[in-house]
């Protein structure tokens, strides 16, 4: 094992990108083979998912939201929701995500997000660091917000989701 210097990655800065061909691209992703030399000096090739859906200026591909109901007298509550998940064949449990869009901040995204997939309406309480979902296969990032959802609110009474507009797939 290498001996590493305290605050230095054990992977140096010899890793270099060489070229990054699209074999095929979609409306969402677009699948591409890296072509890179790794620490060693040896010439690899990786199969590499990346968005097309960034907009420009963020940071991040999107947001995962952590609802936290609460209702007086009530345990707090996690809200998460049902979803078909074509890559795996099933329906999953999961918090609510979503991309962000042109001209919106991280923090209009989670709300709006949550409001489409829950009814909910709530109030952003902490946003995360830009965090990498998938590092070995996909370039996509998110911020992880929480939301505080008042439960006694009228408008939190009996939500309902705004599937109106079209999904976009996330995650």
């Amino acid at each position: 094992m290498e001996d590493v210097n305290p605050g230095e990655s054990s992977v140096n800065n010899k890793n270099t990108i060489i070229k990054e061909e699209t074999l095929v691209k979609g409306k969402w992703v677009q699948l591409q083979e890296t072509t890179y030399v790794d620490h060693d000096g040896k010439t690899r090739t990786w199969e590499t998912v990346k968005r097309t859906t960034r907009a420009e200026g963020n940071a991040a591909d999107g947001v995962a939201i952590i609802p936290v109901l609460q209702r007086t007298l009530h345990y707090e509550c996690l809200v998460l929701i049902k979803q078909f998940r074509p890559p795996l064949g099933c329906v999953c449990l999961e918090f609510p995500a979503g991309l962000i869009d042109e001209n919106e901040t991280p923090e209009q995204a989670a709300l709006r997000e949550l409001e489409e997939e829950t009814g909910y309406k709530g109030e952003v309480m902490e946003c995360s660091p830009v965090a990498c979902l998938d590092p070995g296969l996909s370039n996509c990032t998110t911020y992880i917000m929480t939301v505080h959802i008042n439960g006694d609110y009228a408008i939190n009474n009996k939500p309902k989701p705004k599937h109106g507009k079209q999904k976009k797939p996330f995650a």
